[in-house]
């Protein structure tokens, strides 16, 4: 009971907006790891529901024609490291001897949007509970290790907000780190990060498409996040129709987020981490460290 009443209280405040993003996501983690899950099997479903309802609420705090000017930037970046990052992933997984199935899922979530694409691409492709699993721990544990490390790399490197808004919604797997790692930069680094991780997350239909194609898996079921569509919504409503009401919901989404990368952290542990295995793991490093690399060097040398 101690244990579930302080899990709360440590929720609360990181809902409460004094907490940055990263500290919340190692805090879930190190709660975890000294005092146990009190929740077990609710984070992921209440992770879901507040990372889907705080997207669509931080699309009131952000103007469309900015937005549409972010997407337009991020588009060929976007196209580009997807492609190379699916056919890398391939190559790769034959040469470490990876089925083909994980290697896929894992070059998915790289390529797209982290846990969302390996959900929507699994499916498809017929994967297995271990494989999932496996791909999905990859995934969320270089989503940590981005959350901490883009911002002090971002501010190492002087990049602008604009430049960290774009190369971490590229560079980042799952949009909790996205955002998360961008609210921790700045608002026009937020703004940017969100659209481009968003329309990039729309790529998650036509992989899946293809997806079945490719394994031929008939008669699959492809996922489609409509949450981004009441994202678009949302963002339409402020710019055209704005209401005082709008900066309350854009200020909570954002407490809410914290929260949900606190209640990510606590679903990892050290037994899902060893799960992983080494040569998943190393998979998932080089396809992220390419696709960091180059669409780091894209911003800031190719115009």
């Amino acid at each position: 009971m101690l244990k579930k009443i302080l899990f709360i209280v440590v929720l609360i405040l990181c809902a409460s907006g004094y907490i940055p993003a990263p500290a919340a996501l190692v805090g879930g983690f190190l709660f975890t790891l000294f005092a146990g899950d009190p929740f077990p099997g609710l984070g992921r479903k209440a992770t879901s529901l507040l990372l889907k309802s705080s997207v669509v609420g931080l699309g009131f705090g952000m103007n469309a024609q900015a937005a549409l000017q972010a997407g337009r930037e991020g588009f060929l970046l976007t196209i580009s490291s997807i492609i190379l990052i699916l056919l890398l992933g391939l190559l790769l997984g034959k040469l470490l001897k990876i089925p083909t199935k994980l290697s896929h899922l894992v070059a998915s979530g790289t390529a797209i949007c982290g846990g969302s694409a390996i959900a929507a691409v699994a499916p498809a492709v017929g994967a297995n509970g271990r494989e999932v699993s496996v791909s999905l721990g990859v995934v969320f544990l270089l989503n940590a290790i981005a959350l901490v490390l883009f911002p002090f790399l971002g501010h190492m490197l002087g990049l602008s907000e604009h430049q960290f808004g774009l190369w971490s919604a590229i560079a980042i797997h799952d949009t909790s780190s996205v955002v998360g790692a961008a609210s921790a930069y700045g608002e026009q680094a937020l703004q940017v990060a969100t659209t481009v991780k968003l329309a990039r997350a729309l790529w998650i239909i036509p992989l899946s498409l293809l997806s079945v194609v490719l394994f031929r898996s008939k008669g699959k079921k492809v996922s489609i996040p409509w949450f981004i569509l009441l994202f678009v919504g949302a963002m339409l409503l402020n710019s055209y129709f704005p209401l005082a009401i709008y900066a309350p919901l854009f200020t909570i989404s954002k407490s809410l987020l914290v929260a949900t990368l606190f209640l990510i952290g606590s679903s990892l542990s050290i037994s899902s981490i060893r799960e992983v295995g080494l040569k998943p793991l190393l998979l998932g490093v080089i396809l992220w460290v390419v696709i960091s690399i180059l669409s780091l060097l894209a911003i800031l040398y190719i115009k």
